[in-house]
């Protein structure tokens, strides 16, 4: 695990709707399966999209598109998503803003819950999806990552591949209801 990933943070719980709740402490929701607020970001690279190997202790080893996260709640206060997102490009990709063609854009939410079958963690988030286009492709920070691989839109929307079956379940939800 990954010193970041031993961090105390507090993240926020929610509704169904994303309506704040109260604050949590992450492992703690993740070990409960308490629904809480995150966002998951796409990199986008000359219309494909990096797909993370994702090196975590939730959900370890499938593909993530492309880096997921919570919004942190500071001094309790909520994070700026796109702010966090930000400093997550940063920890995990190496991207800052400069690195972007265009601002970040928040392309909707979707809601779930997905228990992890090679660990004791649930996500249950009402998760922003995010897009980020970038310049050029950068190595990920192999501290969260074991790789990536870059796909279509088209290859990743064929649910009848390995590439479809190895998503992370937040993923298959966003290209189900078409926000991906």
């Amino acid at each position: 695990m990954s010193s970041y990933h031993q961090q105390k943070q507090m993240i926020a719980t929610c509704d169904k709707s994303g309506n704040i709740t109260g604050e949590i402490e992450k492992w703690e929701a993740h070990k409960k399966g308490i629904l809480h607020r995150a966002y998951t970001v796409a990199i986008m690279h000359k219309g494909k999209l990096l797909l993370q190997h994702r090196k975590h202790p939730a959900f370890g080893g499938v593909l993530d598109a492309t880096i997921s996260s919570h919004q942190l709640v500071i001094n309790g206060k909520l994070e700026d998503t796109i702010e966090s997102t930000i400093k997550t490009l940063e920890r995990e990709w190496n991207i800052t803003k400069k690195d972007l063609l265009k601002p970040i854009r928040n392309d909707g939410w979707v809601y779930y819950k997905a228990k992890d079958k090679f660990s004791e963690f649930i996500e249950h988030e009402v998760c922003d999806i995010l897009i980020a286009e970038i310049k050029s492709i950068k190595e990920p920070n192999f501290e969260f990552a074991y790789g990536y691989s870059v796909v279509t839109l088209d290859e990743l929307h064929d649910t009848s591949t390995l590439l479809y079956a190895t998503l992370a379940p937040w993923v298959q939800v966003m290209i189900q209801k078409k926000l991906l």
